[in-house]
């Protein structure tokens, strides 16, 4: 994981808890950016955003679960620790159910946040990976003919040549020069490869296949 992937955006309102949380994750070899409210960390985080959000539930303009519900309708994917004080556990269990993928109780240990802060970079850097992979996918994608998509729409949906053909009134022949033809542009050397490419484009998560 390189160096700029190991960012913990801090958000709490409380000063003791960015101060003593940030110089622990400093020494700890982290960068760290911390900001006094939710309205302040929305205000400066972009898509483009790496490493995971320490994430406090309770916050005088915005609460947590606002925060994150925010960054989720954004399409901002950063992992989400949630930090919740006695009594807050009702909140921060919503807060899992809605994607973080911990809460924290105060005061928390050393050992256990870094572990959960482990956690999430290890998880904000496959979500990387796979948006790497779904913009690499669509370029793919976008240099095929609209009848290639169409047939490529098929073999998402795993029906051989002759159903494709039957569904799109065209010729078996047609099909199979079509196909061809978008596995060389996707340079795919078999049909594993091909739904590779699709799924990470995005193909086929709502199909129901027949």
């Amino acid at each position: 994981m390189d160096e700029t992937s190991r960012v913990v955006h801090v958000v709490d309102d409380d000063p003791a808890i960015r101060q003593s949380v940030g110089f622990l994750l400093r020494k700890a070899g982290y960068a760290v950016e911390t900001h006094v409210s939710g309205t302040h960390f929305l205000k400066h985080v972009t898509r483009e955003a790496r490493g995971c959000v320490l994430l406090d539930v309770r916050m005088p303009d915005i609460d947590g679960l606002e925060v994150q519900a925010t960054l989720a309708q954004r399409g901002i994917a950063l992992p989400v620790i949630v930090l919740t004080g006695h009594g807050d556990v009702a909140l921060a269990v919503r807060a899992i159910k809605a994607g973080a993928i911990e809460f924290l109780e105060k005061p928390f240990e050393r050992a256990t946040l870094l572990t959960a802060i482990e956690i999430a970079l290890a998880k904000a850097a496959r979500i990387g990976r796979d948006q790497l992979a779904a913009a690499e996918a669509s370029v793919l994608l976008a240099a095929l003919t609209p009848r290639e998509r169409d047939v490529l729409d098929g073999m998402v949906l795993g029906r051989p040549n002759k159903l494709i053909a039957f569904d799109l009134d065209i010729a078996t022949r047609t099909v199979e020069v079509h196909r061809a033809n978008l596995m060389e542009k996707l340079m795919a050397r078999s049909l594993s490869d091909v739904l590779r490419i699709a799924f990470a484009a995005g193909l086929g998560e709502t199909a129901d296949p027949a």
